[in-house]
């Protein structure tokens, strides 16, 4: 329900590996082909799953929308834990972190699919991509990373971009864009709470966790806003369910085939995904204004992610060298 999250921001700087691993990963890595064509199908199925939940919240709350969402987020992960050990799958080093992972994807998609109600798609997902910026700031506070002067002016830069496609103070600005905003800012500290989490449990563990937790947080908050769904929004609920879970697994698939350096930038072509189904479903076409915004936070994105890269790489190399 949120935009795809691009690799290099979730894991930590890697710890050197031996020629053999070296090996096998460069093996993974030779049909960058493959990895760029999932990434691209990924918005496809990520973008279709926020058009129709812009369309299902005309007739149903947004936690009931969420909630079935989850429900086959989690149908889709018992497979997966079952062929596992389920003991094992589910003991986590990082139960807190766990949760607050949880809750702050039930949170992100709670406030993007309120936005949807309010605001284009293509809107809402120019600006859910300020997460990066989210990711930066964060990572001072509760990493304790030191941030460069080029990485905050891009920050600074990614933030007039919000102003340009949001205009506060103007006739057009309308509220809900900072229900999209408070989304970037949950799925941000998501991000960071997957950094401290990794290496510590496998991905398994944490999407059960995921999955689990969100649902029962959910279904908790179900009983007071419940509306019968009809047949029709009970499949159209299934497809959100499939479409999100299925965009994600294409992108930690597309990174088994691809680097981040080539995937990444790739992720925003969700924008375009967005807003050529917000036009053909809803008939929306973004404004100059947006259009505008989106390329001043794209910008701003993908030079943080270099940013990223580059220090990952000179902390690889520093660990090498004393190694």
């Amino acid at each position: 329900m949120t935009p795809a999250k691009p690799a290099a921001q979730l894991e930590p700087a890697p710890a050197p590996r031996p020629a053999a691993a070296d090996a096998g990963r460069h093996a993974a890595h030779d049909r960058p082909l493959r990895g760029i064509l999932l990434v691209v199908v990924s918005t496809v199925f990520l973008a279709s799953s926020d058009v129709m939940a812009k369309y299902l919240t005309l007739r149903l709350p947004t936690v009931e929308i969420a909630w079935m969402r989850y429900l086959v987020f989690v149908a889709i992960m018992c497979p997966a834990v079952l062929a596992s050990s389920p003991g094992r799958t589910l003991r986590t080093a990082r139960p807190l972190l766990q949760a607050l992972r949880g809750l702050t994807l039930v949170g992100s998609s709670l406030l993007f699919m309120s936005a949807l109600r309010v605001l284009p798609v293509a809107e809402a997902t120019t600006t859910g991509f300020v997460a990066p910026i989210f990711v930066t700031l964060l990572s001072v506070v509760i990493l304790r990373e030191t941030v460069g002067l080029r990485r905050w002016l891009a920050t600074l830069a990614g933030l007039i971009g919000v102003v340009i496609v949001v205009r506060p103070g103007t006739s057009a600005f309308q509220p809900g864009a900072l229900l999209a905003i408070g989304s970037a800012a949950c799925w941000a500290c998501a991000l960071v709470a997957t950094r401290r989490i990794a290496g510590h449990d496998g991905s398994v563990t944490t999407m059960a966790y995921s999955a689990l937790s969100g649902l029962v947080v959910l279904s908790a908050l179900l009983p007071f806003v419940f509306v019968m769904p009809s047949t029709a929004d009970l499949a159209l609920g299934a497809c959100i369910g499939f479409a999100a879970t299925s965009g994600h697994w294409l992108v930690v698939l597309a990174y088994r085939y691809g680097d981040a350096s080539v995937l990444a930038p790739l992720t925003y072509v969700q924008v375009i995904s967005a807003t050529v189904f917000g036009y053909v479903v809803f008939g929306n076409i973004p404004d100059a204004w947006t259009f505008s915004g989106a390329a001043v936070i794209i910008s701003s994105g993908l030079y943080i992610a270099h940013r990223e890269r580059v220090r990952r790489a000179a902390l690889t190399q520093a660990a090498m060298v004393g190694a």
